[in-house]
């Protein structure tokens, strides 16, 4: 009998958390495509909203770093493959192609993207800012 009690409490357990992972995959995946739409649209205000807060206390991002993504339009947007690290952070590799609006020259770009669960506020953060398009340049 105690058996019995044991294992339908594991089972339950099991189960709770079961769900709980997937509410958190649900959430992942629906922040990372408002996240990626924001990019794609060239919302990079928009995007700031997405950043791990603690991460922004560190590093604001200024009207300077802002006003840079006005010289170029993003013209795909492609998450390449997703990974959980042991920490349960996940990582994104993405690549973007983007048009810089003076030359009308299109690159692409491959960058990273960390994403946080936040417990308290039940939701996804990148960690480590925007995407840099401009490194190497």
């Amino acid at each position: 009998m105690r058996l019995l009690l044991k294992t339908a409490t594991l089972l339950v357990l099991m189960l709770v958390l079961g769900q709980a992972d997937a509410r958190q995959k649900g959430k992942l995946d629906e922040t990372q495509n408002a996240y990626a739409a924001a990019i794609r649209w060239g919302d990079f205000e928009g995007a700031v909203n997405f950043l791990d807060p603690a991460w922004l206390e560190e590093h604001p991002v200024g009207e300077f770093e802002l006003s840079r993504f006005e010289q170029i339009q993003v013209s795909g947007y492609r998450d390449m493959n997703t990974s959980m690290e042991p920490d349960g952070t996940v990582v994104r590799s993405v690549e973007v192609r983007i048009i810089n609006k003076h030359t009308q020259a299109e690159r692409t770009v491959r960058y990273r993207e960390r994403w946080r669960w936040d417990d308290e506020a039940k939701r996804w953060w990148v960690v480590g800012g925007l995407p840099d398009f401009w490194k190497g340049e």
